[in-house]
């Protein structure tokens, strides 16, 4: 990637990253192309390949803004000292909430490139994946699990939880009206509506 990007106006910057983050999230590695994002940008693909060479090489920059992104957010919003696995789950959405206020695609695109097959996007995000699965790891493991009442399995619990809120930004991404702070107060409605169940 040419550093130079960098120095356009953020507003256009901005714009190429939510145009990659869109295609790719939608139609992940394989079937994307700088077409379709260079159409989404509202650029020529002349300018696109000036700063990103190919498409391998906006997919590789793309992951590793919304990596650096994402885990910047984890670590301003998520107390490392809350151990309640539904306050740490609301704080982690909360974070996600922050960077889709800006991204509103880079959730689901991070999501997506969990399950790519296509090896030459495998390569190029292989040695920045780890980044983002240690933070989650680690976010994870300051859960108490043994607060929870000894018949609820707290890891399926909380696998269950991740696919329900995988699962309402995907529905809620398919909204034209789509509002980040809108799924955050839903995906709380459902984690509080969980925790009443589990300690009734």
């Amino acid at each position: 990637m040419n550093a130079k990007f960098f120095d356009l106006k953020k507003e256009k910057q901005d714009r190429m990253i939510n145009a990659a983050l869109k295609v790719f999230a939608l139609q992940g590695y394989r079937h994307a192309s700088t077409d379709d994002i260079v159409r989404e940008a509202a650029i020529s693909k002349g300018l696109l390949f000036h700063y990103f060479v190919n498409k391998i090489g906006v997919y590789d920059f793309i992951y590793d803004y919304s990596v650096k992104y994402m885990r910047l957010e984890l670590r301003n919003t998520v107390d490392s000292g809350e151990k309640d696995l539904f306050e740490v789950m609301k704080q982690t959405e909360c974070a996600r909430m922050h960077a889709m206020r800006g991204y509103p695609y880079m959730q689901q695109f991070i999501n997506r490139c969990t399950s790519e097959d296509v090896s030459e996007a495998l390569l190029a995000i292989e040695g920045k994946r780890e980044a983002l699965a240690e933070l989650y790891r680690s976010i994870n493991a300051q859960i108490d699990y043994t607060s929870l009442p000894g018949n609820v399995d707290g890891e399926k619990l909380r696998k269950m939880l991740d696919f329900t809120m995988k699962g309402l930004m995907t529905e809620r991404l398919q909204d034209a009206s789509f509002q980040p702070e809108m799924l955050y107060q839903e995906i709380c409605g459902y984690l509080d509506m969980v925790r009443k169940l589990v300690y009734a």
